[in-house]
């Protein structure tokens, strides 16, 4: 049997023809049938079927960015719903990455990013992976406009209704919910505060980072009112209570720093209870921020000790 146009590798094998690599595949035989398939159509890319049949077993193919791959085998013909799932789960990680194409996670959080027209352009973060895949999978279905998304859009992948926001081309999950009758006020409340207790250092929200001085904004667009059952943000810290008014204000990884420090701590002692928190200029940032927070007059230096005020 003729391996013309196949070329033997040591795990997989590659369909070849002129300069371009048409398909790879795990298996001689496979190489061979999808090498003999694309002969047969003058190697036109185009008119390579969804499906085929190959002794008892159908095939399903899909195109992506000029080569052939095979998805799946079946005993049964696959229904078109099916076969539009596989092809569309290879579309969005063709590669078989941890996370897909236009993700990537720096700490706890998922970001959606994008070049366009050679910018990188960032269109979300979230805390959930779940969260960062729905938007991913919708941009990619309506070529990346973030004008195709309403205010609660259905996630076919996890069954599930998603309230939706989109703020400065960046697309913000809500909330879901297991039926579409969502109470959108009461939503906009609830995300209005989470972005006011990350803000007041309440609790840690990173994905929410680029909101939390765009409160008031936000209040008067939604036209709800960033409040809890517990707390109603911005009011009720008593104004003689200085202290009390920095500390509430800190950033999160200000905040972080500060409850380090315990009673007083050095530098090194610092930077190993933060060291979850390590990134690519770890040491500036910790430093940048015991500065911040002398500055505040939450803490002085005495020799090489840090100690709360």
């Amino acid at each position: 049997m003729s391996e013309k146009y196949i070329r033997k590798n040591k795990k997989s094998c590659s369909i070849v023809k002129g300069s371009h690599t048409f398909a790879r595949t795990n298996s001689l035989e496979d190489a061979m049938i999808i090498r003999d398939l694309l002969v047969d159509i003058d190697w036109n890319l185009e008119e390579v079927p969804q499906s085929i049949k190959i002794d008892e077993e159908y095939w399903i193919l899909t195109v992506y960015e000029e080569k052939v791959y095979l998805l799946a085998k079946y005993r049964q013909k696959p229904d078109e719903d099916t076969i539009e799932k596989l092809v569309k789960k290879h579309q969005r990680n063709p590669n078989n990455s941890r996370y897909g194409l236009n993700i990537s996670r720096i700490m706890d959080t998922y970001i959606i990013t994008k070049q366009i027209a050679g910018e990188g352009h960032v269109f979300g973060m979230y805390d959930s992976l779940k969260d960062a895949e729905f938007v991913r999978n919708f941009l990619m279905d309506h070529q990346w406009n973030v004008n195709e998304f309403g205010e609660i859009e259905y996630d076919e992948e996890t069954e599930t209704y998603r309230a939706v926001l989109v703020i400065d081309d960046c697309v913000y999950v809500l909330d879901s919910f297991d039926d579409s009758d969502i109470d959108l006020e009461k939503t906009y409340e609830e995300f209005l505060a989470k972005i006011s207790k990350h803000k007041y250092g309440l609790a840690n929200y990173p994905h929410l980072d680029r909101l939390k001085n765009r409160i008031s904004e936000l209040e008067e667009e939604l036209n709800v009112k960033a409040a809890d059952d517990v707390w109603i943000f911005g009011e009720g810290i008593e104004e003689e209570d200085a202290l009390t008014d920095i500390i509430f204000t800190l950033t999160p990884f200000e905040k972080s720093v500060y409850d380090a420090i315990g009673s007083r701590a050095t530098a090194d002692e610092i930077k190993r209870k933060l060291i979850r928190f390590k990134t690519k200029n770890f040491d500036e940032k910790i430093s940048r921020n015991l500065d911040g927070l002398i500055e505040k007059g939450l803490i002085k230096k005495a020799g090489d000790h840090y100690i709360k005020c």
